[in-house]
């Protein structure tokens, strides 16, 4: 692997991580666990409830994990797991590309749907499980 790959995958993973953990917070207080639970049992998700707090766990500690580069791999499969899931479950069904879906008209609310965003954060993940967390990160500090 050469030093500019090195980086580039640090640059990959601290990305995913400050996404992710946005995404935590997002589940956590403005969906809310209750809601994020009825998203989940809407979509035929296997135990919503809990999905709904692995889902926000996952995306808080998993993103922390990925932003530090602390058991990096640990954190990347977690998200792994989690966009697989997003793009089976809620996504695969609403095409490739990201596209807005009215879900009331007359309140002018619209949501994203396409899978194409949940397959390169999945993809993204694979990524960083696959190759470690590179130079710029505790694990590497740990070795």
């Amino acid at each position: 692997m050469t030093r500019g790959s090195e980086y580039g995958i640090t640059v990959l993973r601290v990305t995913l991580g400050a996404v992710f953990v946005l995404h935590g917070y997002a589940a956590f207080f403005v969906f809310t666990p209750a809601g994020l639970t009825a998203f989940n049992a809407s979509k035929g998700i296997p135990l919503p409830a809990i999905t709904a707090w692995f889902i926000i766990g996952g995306h808080f500690a998993g993103g922390a994990m990925l932003l530090l580069g602390f058991l990096t791999r640990v954190g990347a499969l977690l998200h792994v797991a989690i966009m697989g899931g997003a793009v089976y479950f809620v996504h695969l069904t609403q095409g490739f590309f990201l596209h807005g879906i009215i879900v009331d008209a007359a309140a002018g609310k619209a949501i994203v749907g396409g899978f194409e965003y949940a397959l390169v954060l999945l993809l993204a993940s694979l990524a960083v499980l696959l190759t470690g967390s590179g130079p710029v990160a505790v694990d590497s500090w740990r070795r």
